[in-house]
């Protein structure tokens, strides 16, 4: 069992920054891989970001240039700074953790909310 808890989220005007936190505790032994996904009301989840074991990344197009995701393994979190915020990234931000070949760990959300 994996436990998510997510961070920072907020209300934000266009252009601005925002950084979200994900927390991860429980069996996280082998867990190969961490990101962010994202939701909007009537909207399929969709990519943000992820980032594996050893450094690697993955965006969504919607996000590439703008969002950058890191990790601090020594706490057991990722984060996703966003820059240049834009009123279509309003949406809940949710964490994940997976192994490859198992269904993934979700967070609660947090709401990110871009005015314009």
């Amino acid at each position: 069992q994996v436990q998510l808890v997510e961070s920072g989220g907020g209300l934000v005007q266009a252009g601005g920054s925002l950084r979200l936190s994900c927390a991860a505790s429980g069996s996280i032994f082998s867990i190969n891989v961490m990101g962010w996904y994202r939701q909007a009301p009537g909207k399929q989840r969709e990519l943000v970001a992820h980032i594996t074991n050893n450094g690697g990344t993955n965006y969504g197009d919607s996000v590439k240039g703008r969002f950058t995701i890191s990790r601090d393994n020594t706490k057991n979190t990722v984060y996703l700074q966003m820059n240049s915020l834009k009123p279509e990234d309003t949406a809940v931000y949710c964490c994940m953790a997976a192994r490859y070949g198992f269904n993934p760990y979700w967070g609660q959300g947090t709401q990110v909310t871009v005015s314009s």
